[in-house]
């Protein structure tokens, strides 16, 4: 199916940038579990935190292996970050994975991510993306995260995300477009 033709819904408190990411995914906001999906996105602030109202609706689609998503958002400008979302999804969701990990500049906003499949780093910076090799200092940093994404999805199989087995975690910024083509990524599968 084309990921144009989707049926995708969003979900999440209102300071997660809902109607934006509705928009650029072609969803639809809705405060109800809709079992009628393709996608279920979780739309996360790591400054707000998850309500007990969301969590509802992540768990009232557990019996239906929807494929599920869960978009990081308000991460520039605030305390929060990336891993504090991701420790957060993994409490009150299921267990989550990270395909790609933010890098920040100098001020501390997230400007690149870097792929743990093959260790590339988009660069978001300049305002288009830009694909380049890691150096040896950032594969070093993530190694141990690269070790338990692929082990993840070796256990997992390579199609979990589509069947609803596995749950990305991707952040996104839409000021630099910091992981929408991740997401879209992701859309492609299904």
């Amino acid at each position: 199916m084309s990921s144009t033709n989707l049926r995708v819904h969003i979900y999440g408190h209102e300071s997660a940038f809902l109607g934006e990411v509705a928009a650029q995914f072609q969803g639809t906001v809705s405060n109800e579990a809709q079992v009628e999906s393709d996608l279920a996105i979780f739309c996360v602030n790591p400054n707000t935190g998850i309500a007990p109202e969301t969590i509802a609706i992540w768990q009232a689609l557990d019996d239906y292996l929807l494929p599920r998503l869960i978009a990081v958002t308000g991460l520039t400008g605030n305390d929060g970050d990336f891993d504090d979302a991701v420790m957060l999804a993994n409490r009150v969701f299921d267990q989550c994975v990270t395909p790609y990990l933010v890098l920040h500049d100098d001020e501390g906003a997230p400007c690149a991510l870097i792929s743990l499949s093959d260790l590339t780093i988009t660069n978001y910076q300049t305002g288009n993306s830009e694909v380049m090799d890691s150096a040896d200092e950032h594969k070093t940093l993530v190694s141990e995260f690269r070790d338990e994404y692929l082990i993840a999805i070796d256990q997992m199989g390579g199609d979990a995300f589509s069947a609803g087995l596995l749950f990305p975690a991707i952040p996104i910024d839409f000021k630099t477009g910091l992981g929408i083509s991740e997401v879209k990524n992701y859309l492609n599968q299904l």
